[in-house]
C-alpha cells in the first residue's frame, strides 16, 4: 500500500494496524516513496527451541575441562 505523508499523518493508527497485519506500507512525499512501515516483528530472531541441533553438535569432555594458561592469559 502507498499512502502521502498527510494520510499517513492522519490515518497513523490505522496503518500501524496494517503494518502489524503483515502489510507493508510505503509513504511518499508526492509520487516519491521516502519511508517504509514494517512491522518489527518480521525482523524478530525465531523463537528458540531446545534440542533443535541434537545429533548435529556433539560436546565431547574436553569442553569441560580447564583452559590452558596461555588461553586464561588472553582473557585477562
Amino acid at each position: 500500500m502507498k499512502v502521502t505523508i498527510h494520510r499517513a499523518k492522519t490515518t497513523l493508527s490505522q496503518l500501524i494496524e496494517r503494518a502489524t497485519a503483515g502489510e507493508e506500507v510505503i509513504i511518499a512525499r508526492g509520487d516519491v516513496p521516502v519511508a517504509r512501515l514494517v512491522s518489527i516483528r518480521e525482523r524478530a530472531v525465531p523463537e528458540r527451541r531446545p534440542g533443535t541441533l541434537r545429533g548435529v553438535v556433539k560436546i565431547t569432555k574436553a569442553f569441560f575441562e580447564p583452559l590452558p594458561d596461555e588461553e586464561l592469559a588472553g582473557w585477562e
